[in-house]
C-alpha cells in the first residue's frame, strides 16, 4: 500500500513538481493550499507524512505544526518543513515548532524524497518488523501472512492491501474513493464498485474464521470494526 504524503503549499507549480516526484517514488499524494485546509485534511484522513510550507495563507506552517504536535493523534506524525528562509534562527524556529526536518527552497527533489523517507523511518523504526493486530486478527508484514484466532487466512494481493490499510486505521470509516486512492493508487482506472467486490472477498475470507469485522456504513463506506 502506498504511503500518503500531504503537500501543504500555495504555489501551484511547486505542488505539481512535488506530486510528480513523489508519485514517481511510489507515494500517494494529497494537497492543501493553506493552513486551515491542511488541518481539515489531516482530521479527515491522517497522512503518513506532511510536506509543510512555512509561509501559508490563513494559518502559518509554524502554527499548523504546533497544533499537530499538541494533538495526541498527530504528535508523532512525520513533518518536513519547506521554506525560503535560510537563516539559522529560522531553522531553529522551524524545528522548535515540532518539525522533524527542514529543507530550504530551492531544493533537489531527490534530496527531498530521501529526507522524507528518513523522517518516516525515524517515526516508525521497526515498521518492517511490525505485526498488525485487531481483535483476534493478526497480519505479519514480514512473513506476509494473515491469521485469525490462530487460523491462517488466505487472501489475494488486493484483499491483503485492503486489510493492511484497515488494520493501520482501525475503526475509521473510509469512503470507496478513499480506498481506491490508498489501495489501488490515484491513477488506477478502477470503478468504485470494484471496491465492493474486493470487500466482499475480504469479508468471506475473514468470516470463515469468526464473526464479521468489516462494518458497512450506508452511503459512506467501510471500516474495520468489531461491532460490524
Amino acid at each position: 500500500m502506498k504511503p500518503l504524503v500531504l503537500i501543504v503549499e500555495d504555489e501551484a507549480a511547486l505542488v505539481t513538481l512535488l506530486r510528480y516526484n513523489l508519485e514517481s517514488e511510489g507515494f500517494a499524494v494529497a494537497s492543501a493550499v493553506d493552513g486551515e485546509e491542511a488541518l481539515l485534511r489531516v482530521a479527515e484522513e491522517t497522512p503518513d507524512a506532511i510536506l509543510l510550507d512555512w509561509m501559508l495563507p490563513l494559518v502559518s506552517g509554524l502554527e499548523v505544526c504546533r497544533r499537530l504536535r499538541r494533538a495526541t493523534e498527530t504528535k508523532s506524525l512525520p513533518i518536513l518543513m519547506l521554506t525560503a528562509r535560510a537563516e539559522e534562527a529560522d531553522r531553529i524556529r522551524g524545528l522548535d515548532s515540532g518539525a522533524d526536518d527542514y529543507i530550504v527552497k530551492p531544493f533537489s527533489p531527490s534530496e527531498l524524497v530521501a529526507r522524507l523517507r528518513a523522517v518516516m523511518r525515524r517515526a516508525r523504526p521497526n515498521a518492517a518488523e511490525d505485526v498488525l493486530r485487531y481483535a483476534d486478527l493478526a497480519m505479519d508484514l514480514v512473513a506476509h501472512r494473515v491469521s485469525r484466532g490462530g487460523r491462517q487466512v488466505h487472501l489475494g494481493p488486493t484483499e491483503y492491501r485492503l486489510l493492511r490499510h484497515f488494520l493501520q486505521n482501525p475503526g475509521r470509516v473510509f469512503a470507496r474513493a478513499q480506498l481506491l486512492d490508498r489501495v489501488w493508487g490515484r491513477d488506477a482506472e478502477v470503478e468504485l464498485r470494484t471496491v465492493d467486490v474486493h470487500i466482499r472477498r475480504l469479508r468471506k475470507a475473514l468470516n470463515a474464521c469468526g464473526g464479521d469485522l468489516i462494518r458497512t456504513v450506508r452511503a459512506v463506506g467501510y471500516a474495520l470494526d468489531s461491532d460490524g
